[in-house]
């Protein structure tokens, strides 16, 4: 079975400086991919289907927020280290690293605003 959620496109208002944000931290290298309606730089994907993937983009259209949807991503065992370089990379951290559920029972989530000003969210499982 597919995943409910596909494709998440963050906006930028600064490409270059968004994408050495994400780069940063998480460790990445993003591939730049030529598109009529702006700048396109896609993470890097498994192409056997599992989890979402995902690109930042500056373009007509694209504005980023703090409101709305908070898009999480996964950071497998522990987001401990990609969460330690937020700030460094021009972001800020709304909300440290917390429990998910009474007793952590989901793992851990982690809140950010990144370099262009979306509210973003980081989750592992420790």
């Amino acid at each position: 079975m597919r995943n409910t959620m596909y494709w998440v496109e963050i906006p930028a208002k600064n490409f270059e400086r968004a994408k050495n944000f994400y780069e940063t931290i998480f460790d990445v290298t993003m591939n730049l991919v030529p598109i009529p309606r702006g700048k396109y730089a896609i993470f890097p994907l498994n192409m056997e289907g599992q989890g979402a993937g995902g690109a930042i983009v500056e373009g007509d259209g694209y504005e980023p927020t703090d409101k709305g949807a908070i898009v999480y991503m996964d950071r497998g065992d522990d987001l401990s280290l990609p969460l330690s370089k937020v700030e460094g990379a021009g972001g800020k951290i709304l909300l440290p690293k917390t429990k998910n559920g009474a007793n952590g029972e989901f793992g851990f989530i982690a809140h950010f605003i990144d370099s262009e000003g979306n509210r973003m969210g980081l989750h592992s499982n420790i």
